[in-house]
């Protein structure tokens, strides 16, 4: 097996048998000029350093050039990414002078789930509002910052295992959307101890109790 990876002029080439992998390379060589870099270690803000556990993948450079340019560096840590208790909505405080700040931010913190799923519900839900944010939305965003400073080196580790079983986890609340008042579905699923896939996403239409939702 051999799987090539390829994003503008960036290329990662990926198999368990190196010389399949050199194979590749020669091949791409005697089409293309390439430079070779060595070990997969950082790309497109991913960086993954591997070890005999496995390969960790986390956004810490980008996580803290996130917290640099809104200037949350210096801001007090918070232990969860958003109140328990929190219920946003469409008019969820004033309007904002500048709604572009939030809808830049936003955008940032949908890539920085790439390899923070304990974030993916929150992101989801602020990025439900950058049509119209309101200042309730920005301070919740803030909370997440805060809470990206305390874990700023957090991501996944893909352990180096021969469990290749699959488990996959659902759940879903009732109502929890003030305005539409639909529900929302999470779920994530694991390759033996390794979580590959997750999601928090909004139902299409309006489940009349918690057993259909």
């Amino acid at each position: 097996f051999i799987a090539i990876l390829v994003y503008v002029d960036d290329i990662v080439i990926a198999s368990p048998d190196k010389i399949a992998i050199n194979s590749a390379k020669f091949m791409l060589q005697h089409y293309f000029k390439l430079k070779y870099l060595g070990d997969l270690k950082f790309f497109l803000g991913l960086e993954l350093p591997r070890s005999q556990v496995g390969i960790f993948m986390c956004q810490r450079h980008y996580t803290m050039s996130i917290l640099e340019d809104t200037r949350m560096l210096a801001c007090k840590p918070s232990t969860v990414p958003m109140e328990a208790d929190l219920k946003l909505n469409a008019e969820s405080g004033s309007q904002l002078a500048d709604p572009g700040t939030y809808r830049r931010l936003i955008g940032r913190l949908l890539y920085l789930t790439i390899s923070r799923p304990d974030i993916g519900y929150t992101v989801h839900k602020l990025s439900q509002f950058v049509f119209d944010p309101r200042s309730g939305h920005i301070n919740a965003a803030n909370i997440l910052l805060r809470y990206l400073k305390h874990t700023a080196g957090q991501g996944i580790l893909f352990k180096a295992t021969l469990d290749t079983s699959i488990h996959a986890y659902v759940d879903a609340d009732w109502g929890s959307c003030i305005d539409s008042r639909k529900s929302t579905t999470g779920y994530c699923i694991f390759l033996g101890n390794s979580l590959i896939s997750w999601k928090a996403k909004k139902q299409k239409t309006v489940s009349k109790s918690f057993a259909e939702a």
